[in-house]
Protein backbone atom coordinates (compact mmCIF):
# COMPACT_ATOMS: atom_id res chain seq x y z
CA UNK A 1 0.00 0.00 0.00
CA UNK A 2 1.18 3.64 -0.91
CA UNK A 3 2.19 5.24 2.28
CA UNK A 4 1.49 9.22 3.39
CA UNK A 5 3.69 11.27 2.27
CA UNK A 6 4.20 15.62 2.09
CA UNK A 7 4.55 17.91 -0.33
CA UNK A 8 5.65 21.54 -0.09
CA UNK A 9 3.71 24.00 -2.23
CA UNK A 10 4.82 27.75 -1.67
CA UNK A 11 3.45 28.34 2.33
CA UNK A 12 0.65 25.65 2.13
CA UNK A 13 1.72 22.47 2.78
CA UNK A 14 -0.73 19.76 1.09
CA UNK A 15 -1.18 16.11 2.80
CA UNK A 16 -1.36 13.19 0.38
CA UNK A 17 -2.38 10.17 1.88
CA UNK A 18 -2.74 7.83 -0.66
CA UNK A 19 -1.52 6.79 -4.26
CA UNK A 20 -5.48 7.14 -5.85
CA UNK A 21 -3.99 5.53 -9.31
CA UNK A 22 -2.16 2.59 -7.15
CA UNK A 23 -5.02 2.25 -4.95
CA UNK A 24 -7.66 1.84 -8.07
CA UNK A 25 -4.78 -0.82 -9.23
CA UNK A 26 -4.88 -3.37 -6.60
CA UNK A 27 -8.15 -3.11 -6.65
CA UNK A 28 -9.02 -4.53 -10.04
CA UNK A 29 -10.47 -0.84 -11.05
CA UNK A 30 -7.90 0.76 -14.15
CA UNK A 31 -8.44 -0.25 -18.10
CA UNK A 32 -6.41 2.37 -19.40
CA UNK A 33 -4.19 5.13 -17.60
CA UNK A 34 -3.06 8.33 -19.81
CA UNK A 35 0.74 8.28 -19.57
CA UNK A 36 2.01 10.97 -16.47
CA UNK A 37 -1.51 10.52 -14.80
CA UNK A 38 -0.10 8.98 -11.66
CA UNK A 39 2.54 11.96 -11.18
CA UNK A 40 -0.01 14.96 -12.18
CA UNK A 41 -2.23 13.44 -9.08
CA UNK A 42 0.62 13.45 -6.73
CA UNK A 43 1.80 16.76 -7.33
CA UNK A 44 -1.06 18.44 -5.21
CA UNK A 45 -4.96 17.73 -5.07
CA UNK A 46 -6.55 18.23 -8.46
CA UNK A 47 -10.06 17.80 -10.06
CA UNK A 48 -11.74 14.80 -11.71
CA UNK A 49 -15.37 13.86 -12.92
CA UNK A 50 -17.42 10.94 -14.01
CA UNK A 51 -20.29 11.36 -16.35
CA UNK A 52 -23.61 9.78 -15.03
CA UNK A 53 -26.65 8.94 -17.17
CA UNK A 54 -29.61 11.01 -16.29
CA UNK A 55 -32.46 8.59 -17.90
CA UNK A 56 -33.56 7.35 -14.62
CA UNK A 57 -34.05 9.23 -11.41
CA UNK A 58 -31.53 6.68 -9.93
CA UNK A 59 -28.81 5.03 -10.08
CA UNK A 60 -28.61 1.14 -10.17
CA UNK A 61 -25.51 -0.84 -9.57
CA UNK A 62 -23.85 -0.34 -12.96
CA UNK A 63 -23.51 3.05 -11.73
CA UNK A 64 -21.40 2.49 -8.73
CA UNK A 65 -18.21 1.74 -9.78
CA UNK A 66 -17.67 5.33 -11.08
CA UNK A 67 -19.44 6.50 -7.94
CA UNK A 68 -16.72 4.57 -6.21
CA UNK A 69 -13.97 6.19 -8.15
CA UNK A 70 -15.22 9.48 -7.43
CA UNK A 71 -15.11 8.19 -3.43
CA UNK A 72 -11.29 7.12 -3.63
CA UNK A 73 -11.08 10.07 -5.14
CA UNK A 74 -12.11 12.19 -2.78
CA UNK A 75 -10.48 10.10 0.18
CA UNK A 76 -7.10 10.43 -1.54
CA UNK A 77 -7.30 14.33 -1.08
CA UNK A 78 -8.75 15.41 -4.65
CA UNK A 79 -11.92 17.41 -5.62
CA UNK A 80 -14.76 14.57 -7.50
CA UNK A 81 -17.25 15.85 -9.69
CA UNK A 82 -20.59 14.48 -10.56
CA UNK A 83 -21.83 15.42 -14.24
CA UNK A 84 -25.34 14.78 -15.01
CA UNK A 85 -25.50 14.21 -18.29
CA UNK A 86 -28.44 16.61 -19.07
CA UNK A 87 -27.40 17.73 -22.43
CA UNK A 88 -25.98 14.65 -23.60
CA UNK A 89 -28.65 12.63 -22.03
CA UNK A 90 -30.72 14.02 -24.84
CA UNK A 91 -28.64 13.15 -27.63
CA UNK A 92 -27.68 9.24 -26.39
CA UNK A 93 -24.25 7.97 -25.87
CA UNK A 94 -23.45 5.19 -28.79
CA UNK A 95 -21.22 3.70 -27.08
CA UNK A 96 -21.65 -0.28 -26.31
CA UNK A 97 -24.94 0.30 -27.92
CA UNK A 98 -26.65 -0.67 -31.11
CA UNK A 99 -29.91 1.59 -31.01
CA UNK A 100 -30.76 5.14 -29.68
CA UNK A 101 -31.82 6.30 -26.47
CA UNK A 102 -35.29 7.79 -25.78
CA UNK A 103 -34.63 11.24 -25.39
CA UNK A 104 -35.48 13.23 -22.12
CA UNK A 105 -37.25 16.81 -21.75
CA UNK A 106 -35.18 19.41 -19.38
CA UNK A 107 -38.52 19.10 -16.91
CA UNK A 108 -37.85 14.86 -16.43
CA UNK A 109 -33.93 15.68 -16.54
CA UNK A 110 -34.07 18.05 -13.96
CA UNK A 111 -36.52 15.82 -11.78
CA UNK A 112 -33.47 13.14 -12.09
CA UNK A 113 -30.65 15.32 -11.61
CA UNK A 114 -32.28 16.19 -7.61
CA UNK A 115 -33.17 12.47 -7.40
CA UNK A 116 -29.32 11.21 -8.18
CA UNK A 117 -27.83 14.09 -6.00
CA UNK A 118 -29.50 12.90 -3.36
CA UNK A 119 -28.31 9.54 -3.46
CA UNK A 120 -24.49 10.44 -4.64
CA UNK A 121 -24.59 12.06 -1.33
CA UNK A 122 -24.96 8.87 0.43
CA UNK A 123 -21.54 8.55 -0.75
CA UNK A 124 -19.47 11.48 -1.84
CA UNK A 125 -18.92 14.94 0.37
CA UNK A 126 -21.03 17.70 -1.12
CA UNK A 127 -22.06 19.87 2.29
CA UNK A 128 -18.28 19.85 4.85
CA UNK A 129 -16.90 22.92 2.67
CA UNK A 130 -13.74 21.44 2.41
CA UNK A 131 -11.66 22.26 -0.37
CA UNK A 132 -12.14 18.88 -1.91
CA UNK A 133 -15.90 18.53 -1.38
CA UNK A 134 -17.93 17.32 -3.56
CA UNK A 135 -19.51 19.27 -6.91
CA UNK A 136 -22.32 18.61 -9.04
CA UNK A 137 -22.57 19.66 -12.36
CA UNK A 138 -25.30 19.36 -15.31
CA UNK A 139 -23.99 20.14 -18.95
CA UNK A 140 -26.93 20.92 -19.78
CA UNK A 141 -26.47 24.49 -17.99
CA UNK A 142 -23.41 25.61 -20.68
CA UNK A 143 -24.76 23.76 -23.82
CA UNK A 144 -28.19 24.90 -23.58
CA UNK A 145 -27.74 28.52 -25.04
CA UNK A 146 -24.45 27.60 -27.11
CA UNK A 147 -26.16 27.66 -30.79
CA UNK A 148 -25.37 24.50 -33.34
CA UNK A 149 -23.17 27.99 -35.42
CA UNK A 150 -21.13 28.18 -32.13
CA UNK A 151 -20.66 25.05 -31.98
CA UNK A 152 -19.39 24.00 -35.38
CA UNK A 153 -17.26 26.39 -35.57
CA UNK A 154 -15.77 27.25 -31.56
CA UNK A 155 -15.73 23.33 -31.42
CA UNK A 156 -16.09 21.18 -34.70
CA UNK A 157 -13.63 22.84 -36.58
CA UNK A 158 -10.58 21.54 -33.65
CA UNK A 159 -11.63 18.06 -34.44
CA UNK A 160 -11.35 16.28 -37.98
CA UNK A 161 -14.35 13.67 -39.09
CA UNK A 162 -11.34 10.95 -39.62
CA UNK A 163 -10.53 11.13 -36.09
CA UNK A 164 -13.91 10.81 -35.33
CA UNK A 165 -14.60 8.19 -37.27
CA UNK A 166 -11.83 6.01 -36.04
CA UNK A 167 -12.95 5.95 -32.70
CA UNK A 168 -14.34 2.60 -31.66
CA UNK A 169 -18.01 3.07 -30.67
CA UNK A 170 -17.93 5.04 -33.96
CA UNK A 171 -16.61 1.75 -35.93
CA UNK A 172 -19.03 -0.41 -33.95
CA UNK A 173 -21.68 1.06 -34.72
CA UNK A 174 -20.94 1.81 -38.50
CA UNK A 175 -19.45 -1.74 -39.48
CA UNK A 176 -21.54 -4.27 -41.85
CA UNK A 177 -22.35 -6.31 -38.50
CA UNK A 178 -24.45 -3.34 -37.36
CA UNK A 179 -28.16 -4.21 -37.69
CA UNK A 180 -28.28 -0.17 -37.49
CA UNK A 181 -26.75 2.96 -38.72
CA UNK A 182 -25.69 6.06 -36.69
CA UNK A 183 -27.64 9.38 -36.91
CA UNK A 184 -25.85 12.51 -36.93
CA UNK A 185 -27.12 13.48 -33.59
CA UNK A 186 -25.27 10.00 -32.01
CA UNK A 187 -22.17 10.71 -34.06
CA UNK A 188 -21.90 13.76 -32.32
CA UNK A 189 -21.68 12.76 -29.04
CA UNK A 190 -18.55 12.87 -28.38
CA UNK A 191 -17.57 16.35 -29.36
CA UNK A 192 -20.40 17.25 -26.59
CA UNK A 193 -18.72 14.94 -24.74
CA UNK A 194 -15.09 16.23 -25.17
CA UNK A 195 -16.27 20.03 -25.11
CA UNK A 196 -17.02 18.98 -21.24
CA UNK A 197 -14.37 17.99 -20.56
CA UNK A 198 -12.88 21.14 -22.03
CA UNK A 199 -15.55 23.35 -20.40
CA UNK A 200 -14.25 21.65 -16.83
CA UNK A 201 -10.57 22.17 -17.24
CA UNK A 202 -11.17 25.67 -18.19
CA UNK A 203 -13.82 26.89 -15.53
CA UNK A 204 -12.89 24.01 -13.13
CA UNK A 205 -9.39 23.09 -13.12
CA UNK A 206 -10.88 19.71 -13.71
CA UNK A 207 -7.55 17.68 -15.58
CA UNK A 208 -8.79 14.55 -14.91
CA UNK A 209 -12.10 12.28 -16.47
CA UNK A 210 -13.09 8.50 -15.60
CA UNK A 211 -15.18 6.05 -16.53
CA UNK A 212 -15.92 2.95 -18.50
CA UNK A 213 -13.52 1.45 -20.66
CA UNK A 214 -16.38 1.85 -23.80
CA UNK A 215 -15.75 5.84 -22.61
CA UNK A 216 -11.95 5.82 -23.65
CA UNK A 217 -12.19 7.43 -27.38
CA UNK A 218 -14.60 9.82 -26.14
CA UNK A 219 -12.65 10.96 -23.21
CA UNK A 220 -9.64 10.96 -25.12
CA UNK A 221 -11.80 13.46 -27.54
CA UNK A 222 -11.71 15.69 -24.63
CA UNK A 223 -8.19 15.45 -23.83
CA UNK A 224 -7.62 16.88 -27.36
CA UNK A 225 -10.44 20.07 -27.31
CA UNK A 226 -7.59 20.46 -24.03
CA UNK A 227 -4.63 20.35 -25.87
CA UNK A 228 -6.09 22.45 -29.41
CA UNK A 229 -8.22 24.71 -27.48
CA UNK A 230 -7.57 24.97 -24.30
CA UNK A 231 -3.37 24.91 -24.72
CA UNK A 232 -3.18 22.41 -21.84
CA UNK A 233 -2.87 18.53 -20.75
CA UNK A 234 -6.08 16.36 -19.47
CA UNK A 235 -6.06 12.91 -18.65
CA UNK A 236 -7.67 9.92 -18.46
CA UNK A 237 -8.62 6.93 -16.56
CA UNK A 238 -10.79 3.80 -17.27
CA UNK A 239 -12.21 1.29 -15.39
CA UNK A 240 -13.00 -2.19 -16.61
CA UNK A 241 -16.45 -3.06 -17.53
CA UNK A 242 -17.64 -4.97 -14.83
CA UNK A 243 -18.54 -8.58 -15.98
CA UNK A 244 -20.08 -11.82 -14.60
CA UNK A 245 -18.15 -15.09 -13.96
CA UNK A 246 -21.32 -17.07 -15.66
CA UNK A 247 -21.43 -14.79 -18.75
CA UNK A 248 -24.33 -13.17 -17.63
CA UNK A 249 -24.76 -9.31 -17.00
CA UNK A 250 -23.78 -7.70 -14.11
CA UNK A 251 -26.45 -5.58 -12.36
CA UNK A 252 -29.37 -7.30 -14.55
CA UNK A 253 -32.15 -9.79 -12.97
CA UNK A 254 -34.72 -11.06 -14.72
CA UNK A 255 -37.23 -8.48 -13.03
CA UNK A 256 -34.57 -6.04 -14.53
CA UNK A 257 -31.76 -3.54 -13.32
CA UNK A 258 -30.71 -3.81 -9.43
CA UNK A 259 -31.55 0.32 -8.04
CA UNK A 260 -30.12 1.94 -5.61
CA UNK A 261 -33.98 3.55 -5.07
CA UNK A 262 -35.26 1.06 -2.20
CA UNK A 263 -39.02 1.61 -4.18
CA UNK A 264 -37.48 0.38 -7.08
CA UNK A 265 -35.50 -2.57 -5.51
CA UNK A 266 -35.84 -3.36 -1.61
CA UNK A 267 -33.29 -3.37 0.55
CA UNK A 268 -34.00 -7.14 0.50
CA UNK A 269 -33.94 -7.81 -2.68
CA UNK A 270 -30.53 -5.34 -3.04
CA UNK A 271 -29.09 -7.63 -0.44
CA UNK A 272 -30.02 -10.70 -1.54
CA UNK A 273 -28.15 -10.05 -5.10
CA UNK A 274 -24.88 -9.78 -3.22
CA UNK A 275 -25.22 -12.52 -1.30
CA UNK A 276 -26.04 -14.68 -4.51
CA UNK A 277 -22.33 -13.68 -6.26
CA UNK A 278 -20.32 -16.70 -7.27
CA UNK A 279 -17.14 -17.26 -5.27
CA UNK A 280 -15.18 -15.98 -8.48
CA UNK A 281 -17.30 -12.74 -8.30
CA UNK A 282 -17.63 -12.08 -4.67
CA UNK A 283 -13.90 -12.20 -4.60
CA UNK A 284 -13.28 -9.57 -7.49
CA UNK A 285 -16.04 -7.49 -6.42
CA UNK A 286 -15.57 -6.90 -2.80
CA UNK A 287 -12.49 -5.12 -3.82
CA UNK A 288 -14.82 -2.92 -6.22
CA UNK A 289 -17.40 -2.12 -4.14
CA UNK A 290 -16.65 -1.39 -0.63
CA UNK A 291 -14.15 -0.09 1.06
CA UNK A 292 -12.23 -3.12 2.87
CA UNK A 293 -8.32 -2.51 3.05
CA UNK A 294 -5.76 -5.13 1.31
CA UNK A 295 -5.15 -6.91 4.10
CA UNK A 296 -8.84 -6.98 5.37
CA UNK A 297 -10.01 -8.52 2.00
CA UNK A 298 -6.73 -11.10 1.78
CA UNK A 299 -8.04 -12.47 5.20
CA UNK A 300 -11.22 -12.71 4.29
CA UNK A 301 -10.48 -14.43 1.02
CA UNK A 302 -7.88 -17.05 2.86
CA UNK A 303 -10.71 -17.53 5.28
CA UNK A 304 -13.37 -17.97 2.68
CA UNK A 305 -11.04 -20.72 0.73
CA UNK A 306 -10.82 -22.52 3.81
CA UNK A 307 -14.66 -23.05 4.36
CA UNK A 308 -16.08 -22.16 0.94
CA UNK A 309 -19.63 -23.36 2.26
CA UNK A 310 -19.55 -20.78 4.60
CA UNK A 311 -19.82 -18.14 2.25
CA UNK A 312 -18.36 -15.58 4.27
CA UNK A 313 -16.84 -13.32 0.96
CA UNK A 314 -20.81 -13.06 -0.43
CA UNK A 315 -22.13 -11.99 3.22
CA UNK A 316 -19.50 -9.58 3.98
CA UNK A 317 -19.81 -8.00 0.29
CA UNK A 318 -23.56 -7.71 0.67
CA UNK A 319 -23.84 -6.63 4.26
CA UNK A 320 -20.71 -4.33 3.34
CA UNK A 321 -23.07 -2.41 0.11
CA UNK A 322 -26.30 -2.84 1.78
CA UNK A 323 -24.94 -0.44 4.61
CA UNK A 324 -23.29 1.56 2.40
CA UNK A 325 -26.25 2.05 -0.23
CA UNK A 326 -29.03 1.35 2.40
CA UNK A 327 -28.23 1.89 6.43
CA UNK A 328 -27.68 -0.84 8.95
CA UNK A 329 -31.33 -0.92 9.87
CA UNK A 330 -31.92 -1.87 6.46
CA UNK A 331 -29.23 -4.39 6.37
CA UNK A 332 -30.50 -5.79 9.61
CA UNK A 333 -33.94 -6.09 8.20
CA UNK A 334 -32.83 -7.80 4.89
CA UNK A 335 -31.37 -10.22 7.12
CA UNK A 336 -34.36 -11.31 8.79
CA UNK A 337 -36.43 -11.37 5.81
CA UNK A 338 -33.80 -14.12 4.48
CA UNK A 339 -34.38 -15.82 7.64
CA UNK A 340 -37.60 -16.27 7.30
CA UNK A 341 -37.04 -18.21 4.35
CA UNK A 342 -33.87 -20.13 5.29
CA UNK A 343 -33.51 -20.07 8.83
CA UNK A 344 -35.40 -19.87 12.11
CA UNK A 345 -38.04 -16.92 12.61
CA UNK A 346 -41.41 -16.04 14.07
CA UNK A 347 -45.03 -14.55 13.33
CA UNK A 348 -43.37 -11.50 15.19
CA UNK A 349 -40.68 -11.39 12.16
CA UNK A 350 -42.79 -11.75 9.82
CA UNK A 351 -44.95 -9.02 11.07
CA UNK A 352 -42.28 -6.60 10.57
CA UNK A 353 -42.06 -6.68 7.12
CA UNK A 354 -43.14 -4.03 4.97
CA UNK A 355 -45.61 -5.21 2.14
CA UNK A 356 -43.14 -4.59 -0.51
CA UNK A 357 -40.65 -7.08 1.37
CA UNK A 358 -43.01 -9.79 2.00
CA UNK A 359 -43.68 -9.79 -1.67
CA UNK A 360 -39.98 -9.92 -2.24
CA UNK A 361 -39.53 -12.77 0.04
CA UNK A 362 -42.40 -14.73 -0.83
CA UNK A 363 -41.97 -13.60 -4.90
CA UNK A 364 -43.70 -17.09 -6.77
CA UNK A 365 -45.12 -18.41 -4.12
CA UNK A 366 -48.69 -19.94 -4.78
CA UNK A 367 -51.65 -17.46 -3.66
CA UNK A 368 -55.42 -17.24 -3.11
CA UNK A 369 -57.63 -14.57 -2.81
CA UNK A 370 -60.52 -14.44 0.20
CA UNK A 371 -62.85 -11.84 1.26
CA UNK A 372 -61.44 -10.28 4.48
CA UNK A 373 -65.54 -10.62 5.87
CA UNK A 374 -64.49 -14.33 5.68
CA UNK A 375 -62.13 -13.99 8.69
CA UNK A 376 -64.56 -12.38 10.73
CA UNK A 377 -66.03 -15.54 11.98
CA UNK A 378 -62.63 -17.12 11.88
CA UNK A 379 -61.57 -19.08 9.01
CA UNK A 380 -61.06 -22.68 10.06
CA UNK A 381 -58.40 -24.56 8.87
CA UNK A 382 -59.86 -27.03 6.15
CA UNK A 383 -61.29 -24.17 4.00
CA UNK A 384 -57.81 -21.97 4.90
CA UNK A 385 -55.61 -25.31 3.58
CA UNK A 386 -58.10 -27.14 0.82
CA UNK A 387 -61.77 -25.56 0.11
CA UNK A 388 -60.83 -22.48 -0.28
CA UNK A 389 -57.51 -22.32 -1.38
CA UNK A 390 -56.54 -25.36 -3.08
CA UNK A 391 -52.88 -25.40 -1.19
CA UNK A 392 -53.41 -28.94 -0.69
CA UNK A 393 -55.13 -31.32 -2.87
CA UNK A 394 -58.64 -32.28 -0.55
CA UNK A 395 -59.92 -31.58 2.75
CA UNK A 396 -58.29 -35.28 3.52
CA UNK A 397 -54.81 -34.31 2.88
CA UNK A 398 -55.47 -31.09 5.19
CA UNK A 399 -56.83 -33.17 7.62
CA UNK A 400 -53.82 -35.78 7.70
CA UNK A 401 -51.27 -33.12 7.86
CA UNK A 402 -52.81 -30.98 10.75
CA UNK A 403 -52.98 -34.28 12.54
CA UNK A 404 -49.16 -34.89 11.88
CA UNK A 405 -48.60 -31.42 13.42
CA UNK A 406 -46.85 -29.97 10.31
CA UNK A 407 -48.66 -27.17 9.30
CA UNK A 408 -48.16 -23.66 10.58
CA UNK A 409 -49.66 -20.38 9.98
CA UNK A 410 -46.90 -17.48 10.04
CA UNK A 411 -44.52 -19.27 11.16
CA UNK A 412 -46.41 -21.04 13.93
CA UNK A 413 -47.47 -24.24 14.74
CA UNK A 414 -51.22 -24.87 14.41
CA UNK A 415 -53.71 -27.49 15.27
CA UNK A 416 -57.03 -28.82 13.36
CA UNK A 417 -58.97 -26.41 15.98
CA UNK A 418 -57.21 -23.15 15.03
CA UNK A 419 -59.53 -20.26 13.58
CA UNK A 420 -57.58 -17.39 11.27
CA UNK A 421 -58.89 -13.90 12.01
CA UNK A 422 -58.02 -10.44 10.89
CA UNK A 423 -55.44 -10.69 14.41
CA UNK A 424 -53.02 -12.77 11.79
CA UNK A 425 -52.91 -10.38 8.67
CA UNK A 426 -49.26 -9.17 7.77
CA UNK A 427 -49.27 -5.66 6.57
CA UNK A 428 -53.40 -6.53 7.25
CA UNK A 429 -53.65 -8.15 4.08
CA UNK A 430 -51.48 -11.57 4.17
CA UNK A 431 -51.27 -15.03 6.00
CA UNK A 432 -48.86 -17.30 5.73
CA UNK A 433 -49.31 -20.64 5.32
CA UNK A 434 -46.62 -23.42 5.61
CA UNK A 435 -46.68 -27.05 4.97
CA UNK A 436 -42.93 -28.52 6.58
CA UNK A 437 -40.29 -26.39 6.21
CA UNK A 438 -40.44 -25.36 2.42
CA UNK A 439 -44.05 -25.09 0.80
CA UNK A 440 -45.21 -21.97 1.83
CA UNK A 441 -48.56 -20.29 0.58
CA UNK A 442 -49.72 -16.65 0.38
CA UNK A 443 -53.39 -16.35 1.90
CA UNK A 444 -54.26 -12.58 0.00
CA UNK A 445 -57.38 -11.13 1.69
CA UNK A 446 -58.41 -7.95 0.30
Amino acid sequence: MPTSFYICSYSKILIMTKNFVQELQWRGMVHDVMPGAEEHLMEEMRAAYVGIDPTADSLHIGHLVGVMMLKHFQLAGHKPYALVGGATGMIGDPSGKSAERNLLDEKTLRHNEDALKEQLSRFLDFESGEANAAVLVNNYDWMKNFSFLEFIRDVGKHITVNYMMAKDSVKKRLSSDAKEGMSFTEFTYQLVQGYDFLYLYQNHNCSLQMGGSDQWGNITTGTELIRRIGGGKGYALTCPLITKADGTKFGKTEGGNIWLDAERTSPYKFYQYWLNTSDEDAEKYIKIFTFLSQKEIEDLVAEHKEAPHMRALQKRLAEEVTVMVHSKEDLDNAIKASNILFGKSTSEDLKQLNEKTFLDVFDGVPQATIAKDELEPGLDMIGALAAKTSFLGSNGEARRELKQNSISVNKEKVKDDYLITASDLINDKFVLLQRGKKNYFVLVVE
